[in-house]
């Protein structure tokens, strides 16, 4: 196995592996690579490179999965997964999802051949940023069996359905069950950058995820009268925009308010959208992120209230409908556990957070225990070409991962887990 001193070698070469899969891109000027789009298929190939002689078994599943499975120690040994996604939204940089997977192909290489009484998966999911078809997860949904009909049927802007965009990758969606996770599955561990500032701002490399928050996502419309601008006096108004305005206020003022609550209005749109017309419409989205559930209702039933309030004052009524409803999901007490203890192997001091974002953890973790690791960004920047990971941080994720390998294979209440599907 590597010693202290390889790490950083290793960590530039995982830096580089992942620069060069941001090559491979839909556009010219930058990385996209959606579900099943050509450039994944380069990822494959890319991949099963550096894989395949370290005798690891590769194939790509029914949903588009990479899939490359190093043997444990005896036949029939269980596994663990490890793992991230390889699609990118548009205009991505090169470490967000794909940093996961490249570490959990150094993580096998760093064993040197070395056989665990598990064996090691690493996955690449093929979609979980939602970008071509509006709906997250594809990739990660395949494994625990929530890839249906009505999913299948879900079209991109050019009218391509998943189940055709399987098809015409060389895939039999038919066969989609058979990505599905088996009993012998021990847990998921997965590696992804925070995407945020918190890491940097502490001065910590590493930090153990201890829940994906839960989320709310909303459309408002706020309805009253359109009118002349110059001729309608103002008590005698039913101004929709303004009626938005207030709450999108009132949206920010509550979430400075209550501790650990994100809540965003991203999306407005007034109707006509004329310079000297009042509004007669207003649309307005609105996303609220929480960690505890109970927390994120109560929030959002007092947001509703308050653009109900804001529309009552000016005689403009309020709609508004659910576009997401998510819980919060812990992550597995013990596997969190384990990397903390990890983290400080590796001379680090592990902080322990909840990821604002959501991850294929949360996916798998319906049916087997899953936790994250998450590394330092760099500016909190992160869905942009500026992204960027600290070498260091690179070299300590490997040796957080390579203890966390060498304390579960010397857990018996580790190796005695199964899958709860």
């Amino acid at each position: 196995m590597q010693t202290t001193s390889d790490f950083t070698s290793l960590a530039e070469k995982v830096i580089a592996r992942c620069r060069k899969l941001a090559t491979f891109s839909e556009d010219a000027s930058g990385t996209r690579r959606t579900f099943l789009s050509a450039p994944m298929r380069d990822c494959h190939r890319e991949i099963a490179g550096w894989l395949e002689p370290l005798g690891v078994q590769v194939r790509v599943d029914a949903v588009g999965n990479l899939r490359g499975f190093y043997p444990g120690a005896s036949p029939g040994a269980p596994r663990i997964l490890v793992g991230s996604h390889l699609d990118t939204v548009p205009n991505a940089g090169a470490f967000d999802g794909i940093l996961g997977v490249v570490l959990a192909a150094g993580l096998v290489e760093s064993l040197e051949g070395l056989k665990l009484p598990f064996g090691i998966e690493v996955v690449g999911f093929s979609e979980e940023e939602g970008v071509r078809f509006g709906v997250p997860f594809i990739g990660s949904r395949a494994l625990v069996g929530r890839v249906d009909e009505e999913l299948l049927g879900r079209k991109d802007e050019r009218g391509i359905s998943v189940r055709k965009a399987i098809q015409d990758f060389g895939l039999n969606p038919d066969e989609i069950s058979r990505a599905a996770l088996r009993d012998d599955v021990l847990g998921y561990i997965e590696f992804h950058i925070e995407q945020g500032p918190v890491l940097e701002n502490l001065g910590r490399p590493l930090g153990v995820v201890e829940a994906i928050v839960g989320q709310n996502r909303l459309e408002f419309t706020f309805s009253g009268q359109a009118n002349h601008a110059g001729t309608t006096p103002m008590n005698l108004r039913h101004d929709a925009l303004a009626a938005a305005a207030e709450w999108i206020l009132a949206v920010e003022n509550l979430a400075q308010r209550l501790p650990g609550i994100v809540a965003t209005v991203g999306f407005v749109e007034a109707t006509p959208g004329a310079m000297n017309v009042i509004a007669g419409e207003a649309r307005a989205t609105l996303d609220v992120r929480q960690a505890s559930d109970r927390a994120r209702t109560e929030a959002l039933d007092e947001l509703i209230r308050q653009a109900e309030s804001s529309g009552a004052r000016r005689g403009v009524t309020v709609k508004w409908r659910t576009l997401l409803a998510q819980q919060a999901v812990a992550m597995d007490p013990f596997l969190t556990a384990q990397i903390a203890q990890a983290i400080q192997k590796a001379g680090c001091e592990p902080h322990r957070m909840a990821s604002g974002a959501g991850h294929d953890a949360m996916t798998l973790a319906e049916q087997i225990p899953a936790a994250m690791i998450f590394l330092r960004t760099p500016g909190g920047i992160s869905h942009d070409p500026s992204e960027s990971v600290h070498l260091d941080d690179v070299a300590r994720a490997l040796e957080c991962g390579q203890h966390l390998l060498t304390q579960l294979a010397a857990s018996q209440e580790f190796l005695g887990r199964t899958c709860r599907a």
